[in-house]
């Protein structure tokens, strides 16, 4: 500090008096007004990508058929032939709470041994629309999921093109469950 910022200093503090000594005053621990927020712990696995999006033209039809699937099981699925056992209405949610919701829904889907959902995203009249955008996220999100095996668009009673099927692995409880029917048939 040089001489004359001490004595502006100086002069700034001149009026300034010393607090008392207080005795009496006793010191309330600050309490914080806001709400913690709690950790979605379910949301810290999520892996699903938010970076560059292409956006899917709105002529294009979702489709996806992992490989190995038969082409048969897609077809059936295009059709409407499997019962939907969930669905999930992402319409008018923010691209973020979508991606939230998703992980959500697949992991819960996965739990509870569901093979067949369906997924409202709406459909926009241009491709910058936001339903498009979530649409061409959506396509991305489900190739991620190793789960999924195929999704397509849905039947117009379902959604038509503002809403898409999703077929989802077997998992092992149903596996096992399918094998020992099938061995109970052939003894």
């Amino acid at each position: 500090m040089n001489l004359d910022e001490k004595s502006l200093f100086l002069d700034a503090m001149e009026d300034v008096q010393p607090l008392k000594l207080c005795h009496d005053v006793h010191w309330q621990p600050v309490r914080n007004s806001r709400t913690r927020q709690q950790i979605d712990t379910l949301q810290l696995d999520n892996f699903l990508t938010t970076g560059f999006l292409d956006i899917i033209p709105l002529d294009t039809p979702l489709e996806f058929r992992r490989e190995g699937l038969q082409t048969g099981v897609l077809d059936k699925l295009r059709l409407g032939k499997y019962r939907q056992q969930d669905s999930l209405n992402l319409l008018h949610q923010p691209v973020e709470k979508c991606r939230q919701q998703l992980f959500a829904f697949i992991r819960q889907a996965q739990r509870d041994g569901l093979r067949n959902l369906l997924i409202i995203h709406g459909k926009g009249k241009e491709e910058a629309a936001h339903a498009n955008i979530i649409r061409s996220y959506l396509a991305r999100w489900l190739t991620e999921f190793e789960e999924v095996q195929a999704f397509c668009c849905a039947k117009p009673h379902h959604g038509g093109s503002g809403a898409c099927y999703v077929a989802l692995r077997k998992s092992a409880a149903a596996r096992l469950e399918n094998s020992e029917r099938h061995a109970k048939r052939s003894r």
